[in-house]
């Protein structure tokens, strides 16, 4: 799973407001060329969201973000979600994931919140939020002395096209994560075509020699 996150790179951040809108979504990031995505349980409609991909699009490495509470986990996991991330590191939100086979990253910003992630198994951390915290230059510093560890980054925050290719030089990150091709407005607007077009341009961005 790690290894088909690491393959494409990026993880698009979806926030659905509607779950009549899933479908097409996940068929235009599938069209311009990604086969992963994140929703976020923000809204009411996530769960059906991922629900409603899970089951008509099983090629598509789903994964359920903003997990907050040890029940979000397992209503995410019973949707379809084959793993999960989060903004902070919750030690019961951590295990929840782990009594479940879950792939979590919880999220981190500093060298005392990595030291407790990986004190309790995390290997795959959300390095959020990335600009704000010091973004490529604060990475390059943990890999100092962590790198040995074996972690893995995905950076998430402030994050574009013009900036990611940065990011994945960085040996400590296994993809990025961004919301700018699957921008509310386009979604709630059907521009489905537009979100392929950003995809596909997000795509060569992160693959580019």
């Amino acid at each position: 799973m790690l290894e088909r996150i690491e393959r494409g790179r990026i993880v698009p951040i979806v926030v659905l407001d509607d779950v009549d809108a899933a479908a097409p979504l996940a068929e235009a990031l599938l069209a311009g060329g990604l086969d992963v995505m994140e929703i976020t349980l923000r809204t009411g409609a996530a769960l059906a969201a991922i629900r409603r991909i899970a089951t008509a699009y099983p090629e598509m490495l789903l994964g359920a973000g903003t997990l907050l509470d040890p029940s979000q986990v397992e209503q995410a996991r019973d949707a379809g979600a084959v793993f999960g991330l989060a903004p902070g590191l919750n030690p019961r939100v951590v295990q929840a994931a782990a009594n479940c086979g879950m792939l979590f990253a919880p999220g981190v910003m500093t060298p005392s919140e990595v030291e407790q992630a990986w004190a309790i198994g995390c290997k795959l951390l959300k390095f959020f939020p990335a600009e704000p915290a010091g973004g490529v230059a604060m990475l390059k510093a943990l890999a100092g002395p962590y790198a040995h560890l074996g972690l893995r980054f995905i950076p998430t925050g402030g994050i574009h096209t013009g900036n990611l290719a940065d990011y994945l030089k960085v040996p400590l990150v296994a993809a990025i994560g961004g919301s700018w091709m699957v921008d509310k407005a386009l979604v709630a607007a059907g521009r489905w075509d537009e979100i392929t077009r950003l995809t596909r341009v997000a795509v060569a961005a992160a693959t580019a020699p």
